[in-house]
């Protein structure tokens, strides 16, 4: 075909493609256009053979871009790739150059092509879930990870990954058998991975344990700048404060000036309560705010808080979180959020409740205390409040709940999604369905290592679990349902100084954290409407103003006995795997009820959002 001898011919002398006109470019910055980028149609690939002429070229690129010829490498790429887009070679070479110049958008959509087009590429497998991990993208990250460990289950670095994956989605336990997978397939005890494990049982709370592993990786490799500040923070969580000074004094010598030690330093020195220094350590080296990640910012803004300076920790938090939304490019998924909670209130109604079943209660296990509440509104103090009851074991946010809405369409055999697909526990042959999901879900505790001797009930703080608790009613119809309410602007302020991705990551701004806050509590006051609820709506600020009373209560709703231990919560040395595992190592306070009127001024755009629940709650603005 005279077309393509033309282009060979031009391609051969590695000529850039300059007629291509910058408005049919892909957006994502790839330099290749539309139509042989984001928008390619995979059905209408040219076969295989018909690209044959273009394997020198790529063999080419691949060498040019080891012997550092980048230029002559990326115009290979781009001409062989306008010729033929599904060439997994010159995919991959431009992915590593767009990687080297910072493209971060256009490097991640060429890296999914070659995942797309080879499903079974381990190395590009790998490749996309780490860099998902290190945005913080743990959904689609663990997807991509499994299938690696599908590919190759005796690859050490396919299960690493999926350690690494699962301990940052909080469920370490299923992660540290992956690590403990990487130590026997390797047959060594490599000092970055000790680390990584040391990581992951820290976040179990195994401490002992996790020190001894990162005392091991030290003394095989001293210097390794993320083992010691993992070994920093394992000290500062386990309130051996001095220690976690020596290890930060050690790191300063090798690393000064590391922006991941002047964080850890200054969550520890404030900790300690040294505002002031706690803030130097931050700005130290960085001129104030240039140069602070989002990290960096909020931690600045708490401190600032702890310091009265109102307006200028709440500017921090501003160009944290908008620091945030650009380097994550991750917003308020508004229109999946919205239609969610909409089909819920739509199939969660009294004439259809009554025809659906409930599970049977299982009475050979310990059975879950669901403590519901939107993030930052005081679930992490109630739960260590009743973990420090001998009959009761800490669960912390357990995930289980979502992964069964995702799996119920398949375990109910339902061409529906959830909640449509519960439509089938009408079928003769689902009579037990919900049986199977309930069974699920306590297997799933049991191998996860929530359960301790001697306790009969375990708590599930996962965040925004309310969403779904016309499904937990059916699920567990005698489980206790605790509902943890907070004055929501003090909610907002809470949210907006911390991290979290929960709620269709609402928190990304404050507009949508109080958008989603709404169509949440709306959701609940539903639920309540139409099906009877074992539920108990408990304030934040009655446990801070009568501990005692609210702790009496709480225990009578569940059924459990008094215990004294459960007033010195604070004594309870659990590490509780939230953003709130600093505060409730403390005595009970009270300086966090009413703050929200710091931030008067800063919250007026977000209050006629809210104003409807503050009344419905009982809340003022006074």
């Amino acid at each position: 075909m005279p077309g393509c001898d033309h282009a060979a011919a031009r391609i051969s002398g590695t000529q850039a493609l300059t007629s291509i006109p910058a408005s049919t470019l892909c957006p994502c910055g790839s330099g290749l256009r539309a139509i042989r980028c984001c928008s390619l149609d995979f059905g209408a690939r040219p076969p295989v053979e018909a690209a044959r002429h273009l394997v020198p070229l790529v063999e080419r690129a691949i060498a040019a871009h080891r012997q550092g010829a980048t230029q002559t490498a990326e115009r290979l790429c781009l001409d062989v790739l306008e010729l033929a887009p599904d060439r997994p070679g010159a995919l991959w070479v431009l992915y590593e150059i767009r990687k080297e110049q910072g493209r971060q958008q256009a490097a991640e959509a060429l890296l999914r092509r070659v995942v797309a087009l080879d499903p079974n590429d381990l190395a590009a497998t790998n490749e996309l879930a780490l860099g998902l991990l290190s945005r913080s993208q743990l959904a689609e990250a663990e997807i991509h990870a499994r299938n690696a460990v599908r590919i190759a289950p005796e690859n050490p670095q396919a299960h690493n990954l999926m350690g690494m994956i699962l301990t940052e989605a909080n469920r370490p336990q299923t992660g540290e058998y992956h690590y403990r997978r990487v130590l026997e397939l390797s047959g060594r005890r490599d000092p970055v991975l000790l680390a990584n494990l040391a990581w992951n049982l820290k976040n179990q709370g195994r401490m002992e344990e996790a020190r001894a592993l990162y005392e091991e990786s030290i003394k095989a490799a001293p210097d390794i700048r993320q083992t010691l500040l993992g070994y920093a923070r394992l000290e500062e969580a386990d309130r051996n404060f001095a220690a976690a000074e020596t290890i930060l004094d050690r790191m300063a010598e090798a690393f000064p000036n590391d922006a991941g030690m002047r964080l850890t330093r200054a969550a520890l020195l404030g900790r300690m309560r040294k505002y002031d220094e706690a803030l130097a350590a931050i700005d130290a080296a960085a001129g104030g705010n240039a140069g602070l990640g989002p990290t960096e910012l909020l931690e600045k803004g708490r401190l600032l808080d702890q310091l009265g300076r109102y307006d200028d920790a709440w500017a921090a938090c501003t160009e944290a979180k908008g620091l945030g939304r650009e380097a994550s490019g991750q917003s308020y998924l508004d229109a999946a959020a919205f239609q969610q909670i909409e089909s819920l209130r739509r199939f969660f109604v009294a004439s259809r409740l009554k025809l659906l079943p409930r599970a049977a209660v299982r009475t050979d296990v310990p059975q879950p205390i669901f403590i519901l509440g939107f993030p930052r509104s005081g679930t992490t103090l109630v739960e260590q409040t009743r973990s420090a009851h001998p009959k009761i074991a800490a669960g912390d946010e357990l995930p289980l709940i979502d992964e069964i809405t995702a799996i119920m369409p398949r375990m109910l055999a339902s061409p529906l999604g959830y909640p449509e697909a519960l439509a089938e526990l009408w079928m003769g042959d689902q009579r037990e369905g919900l049986d199977n999901l309930r069974d699920y879900y306590l297997q799933k505790v049991r191998q996860m290592g929530v359960l301790r001797e001697g306790a009969t009930r375990f708590t599930d703080k996962m965040p925004l679990n309310e969403t779904h608790l016309g499904l937990i009613a059916l699920l567990f119809p005698q489980a206790p349902l605790v509902h943890v309410l907070r004055h929501p602007l003090d909610i907002m302020v809470s949210a907006f100084s911390n991290a979290f991705t929960h709620g269709f990551c609402c928190a990304s701004d404050l507009a949508s954290a109080a958008v989603h806050y709404v169509r949440v509590m709306d959701l609940v006051q539903s639920y309540r409407a139409e099906m009877a609820l074992r539920y108990l709506p408990v304030r934040y600020e009655e446990i801070v103003g009568d501990q005692d009373a609210t702790v009496r209560n709480l225990l009578r709703f569940i059924g459990e006995k008094f215990s004294s231990s459960c007033l010195t919560f604070h004594e309870n040395r659990r590490y509780a795997r939230t953003a709130s595992y600093a505060q409730v190592t403390e005595p009970l306070y009270d300086r966090s009820v009413g703050r929200w009127k710091h931030y008067r001024t800063h919250l007026e755009p977000v209050i006629p959002i809210l104003a409807p629940v503050i009344e419905r709650l009982g809340y003022t603005l006074d």
